[in-house]
């Protein structure tokens, strides 16, 4: 490593799929909350906040990676509790309605999870959604909520492997400062 690439510059967080799904859940979230839960109910409040949590703190993390691994762990692990947080507010919705919550081998679901992956982009789910019933948006929710999750899982161990295999930012330091030294 050379004095340019000192402290390392990560990518920008608009390129991460998982930020781009966490973005959806907001916007899908907003339209949601607004549209089928009843002015004053407390709960829009908190779904909204719980998936904009979600995006920021994504952002967040991303913006402590270069110079705190620990920082990023932590803030994008909120992230991921607040989407947890969320996902069972979609889960409550569906259960005191009496609506389904899909099952894995049903087959909107299955054509739900393949739309889910293939679209990384608000502007999809914004005309979509206004066709669809609340339990059908809520389902799609809940299909974004675990992709998001299991793609921030993998995040975290490209995060470990990361460290493991070059340290953190005062390895890299005393790295660059006995090089400067031997000089």
């Amino acid at each position: 490593m050379d004095n340019k690439e000192f402290i390392r510059q990560k990518g920008s967080v608009e390129n991460l799929i998982f930020y781009k799904k966490a973005v959806c859940i907001y916007d899908i979230t907003y339209y949601f909350a607004h549209t089928y839960l009843q002015k004053g109910d407390r709960t829009i409040d908190q779904m909204v906040q719980a998936a904009r949590s979600g995006k920021q703190n994504i952002v967040e993390g991303c913006s402590a990676s270069t110079t705190s691994t620990e920082s990023e762990i932590k803030l994008i692990n909120v992230a991921r509790a607040s989407l947890q947080e969320l996902l069972e507010d979609y889960k409550d919705y569906l259960r005191v309605r009496g609506l389904q919550q899909w099952k894995t081998n049903d087959r909107r679901y299955l054509q739900t999870r393949r739309v889910c992956a293939t679209h990384n982009d608000t502007t999809y789910y914004a005309a979509a959604i206004k066709e669809r019933s609340d339990e059908t948006i809520a389902n799609i929710a809940i299909t974004l909520i675990h992709q998001t999750d299991c793609l921030i899982r993998s995040y975290f161990n490209r995060i470990k492997q990361d460290f493991l295999e070059n340290g953190g930012l005062r390895e890299e330091m005393t790295r660059e400062r006995i090089k400067y030294r031997q000089k």
